[in-house]
């Protein structure tokens, strides 16, 4: 079955809904989509608290991390596909339902073990969520007021960004240095109960979806398989002297798995049949490049956050929301620039996401040169301040990137396409984390205790890691940028 063509004379209303109540469907869409990254981005600040209660190993607070990206990436194709084929208000609402669930179990163990698989559970919850939450935008709003509804979405994602570390240091403070770490499970369960009363309410239940209501499983399994040995080496890389380098062979079962997924979506799409990923997705230039961009830049940018965090905790000895408070500035900028630029992009086009990727490229260097070239009693401020200029580029990439890679998707394949771009960011994500939380902790030495030095080391490793990725997202850009200009 051949992609649907996008029709622009059919998308000026894009659904039955009155323009008012089209944005309350959509500020419930945010507020559970701000959940997730609530969660996700106020973890970081909470390794150390989960370390002591529970006493934790370093690679197991990776995979409390990395096993939540892993478990969001092996749900979002699947769940995007429901939502697109079936009932995108029915996936959010048992998405939401489960990841409301999944915090509670969170903020209920006694053990690390039993944390990691109630997190990978909190995982796959988010992303059934976080599909539905893009191919809404897409259903809801046409192709003027999507630019509007995406700059906002890009805003949602800097202030929640900037709340989430913030809101876990205050918990911590408030439930104690050992289980503090609790709160921010808890702090999920009301408010996730709220935003499903109000999606009952307000989610449009009808939808344009795909004509075909077979689902493809097998293309599923191929697809989940693949992703699991993709990712699970970098999530068992400790950067310890317990390294198993045999664990990179499950890269070639990645690419078997790869390989056969992609034979059977051609050969199920030649039986008039609708896969998993119409692979035709990609013959866009405008989706190709920029699903590259966001995979590309999530594997390098997130990881920044971590280090900063583990910098000024353990190396230096703040306090978890003093930590916190360094990270604000780049999620508050992030957020204005994200609105901004969702003013601006149909203006500028690529080249707006080219400069945002050049300033992030730019702060991350001058975030290392904070932490290792000034005394280290006054590293916070200089460091806030890089944050601050990494925030200005990062919402003038997310937002505007996010309006460009989903401008020719068709509506009906809004979530699945969505869901496919998730996927990229998680596995960007799961493998930047992996890999410079590994340089940081390899050379991180004596554990809590190490000397400055050993932090520098450990700081410039892991932010010159993140340094390069940003540059090669930066270089696909400007592919993507001179592809443009040809066309």
């Amino acid at each position: 079955m051949a992609l649907p063509k996008r029709n622009p004379a059919t998308e000026s209303e894009p659904d039955e809904l009155p323009n008012n109540l089209r944005w309350r469907a959509f500020w419930v869409c945010i507020a559970a989509g701000a959940l997730t990254i609530l969660d996700l981005s106020g973890v970081n600040v909470a390794l150390p608290s989960i370390q002591k209660g529970l006493s934790a190993s370093s690679a197991q607070l990776q995979l409390v991390v990395a096993g939540y990206a892993l478990a969001f990436g092996l749900a979002l194709v699947p769940a995007g596909r429901l939502g697109d084929m079936r009932s995108r208000r029915t996936m959010f609402l048992i998405g939401l339902s489960a990841f409301a669930l999944a915090s509670a179990a969170c903020a209920l163990v006694q053990s690390d073990v039993w944390l990691t698989v109630t997190r990978l559970l909190q995982g796959a919850a988010a992303g059934m969520l976080m599909p539905q939450v893009l191919g809404l935008i897409q259903q809801l709003f046409g192709p003027q007021d999507r630019p509007k509804a995406f700059g906002l979405f890009g805003a949602m994602v800097g202030v929640a960004t900037a709340l989430g570390p913030t809101l876990c240091g205050l918990l911590i403070a408030a439930g104690g240095e050992s289980d503090g770490w609790r709160l921010l499970f808890w702090f999920n369960v009301p408010c996730g109960a709220a935003a499903l009363i109000f999606a009952w309410r307000l989610l449009p239940a009808r939808q344009g979806g795909s004509p075909d209501t077979e689902l493809d499983f097998v293309g599923i399994g191929l697809l989940g398989a693949a992703v699991f040995c993709l990712m699970l080496p970098f999530l068992l890389t400790s950067g310890g002297e317990g390294d198993d380098p045999l664990r990179w062979l499950w890269l070639i079962g990645g690419a078997v798995f790869a390989t056969a997924f992609l034979w059977w979506e051609r050969r199920y799409a030649a039986r008039g049949k609708s896969p998993v990923v119409h692979l035709d997705l990609f013959r866009m230039a405008s989706y190709r490049n920029g699903a590259a961009i966001a995979a590309v830049y999530f594997a390098g940018m997130p990881a920044t956050f971590l280090v900063t965090t583990l910098y000024l905790q353990e190396g230096l000895g703040a306090a978890p929301l003093l930590a916190a408070l360094a990270t604000v500035p780049f999620a508050l900028s992030s957020a204005v620039a994200a609105w901004y630029g969702g003013k601006l992009v149909e203006r500028f086009g690529r080249s707006l996401v080219v400069v945002g990727l050049g300033i992030v490229a730019l702060a991350i260097a001058g975030l290392a040169a904070a932490a290792t070239l000034t005394p280290p009693h006054l590293s916070e401020g200089p460091m806030a301040g890089a944050m601050l200029v990494g925030g200005i580029g990062g919402g003038l990439v997310i937002s505007p990137n996010q309006t460009l890679t989903l401008a020719d998707v068709p509506r009906e394949e809004g979530s699945v396409a969505g869901s496919i771009q998730q996927l990229g960011q998680r596995l960007g994500t799961a493998v930047g984390l992996a890999a410079i939380s590994a340089v940081f902790f390899r050379d991180v030495r004596s554990g809590q205790h190490a000397p400055i030095a050993e932090y520098h080391e450990g700081v410039l490793a892991g932010f010159a890691i993140a340094f390069g990725l940003v540059l090669l997202t930066l270089v696909i850009g400007f592919v993507d940028l001179r592809q443009r200009v040809k066309s």
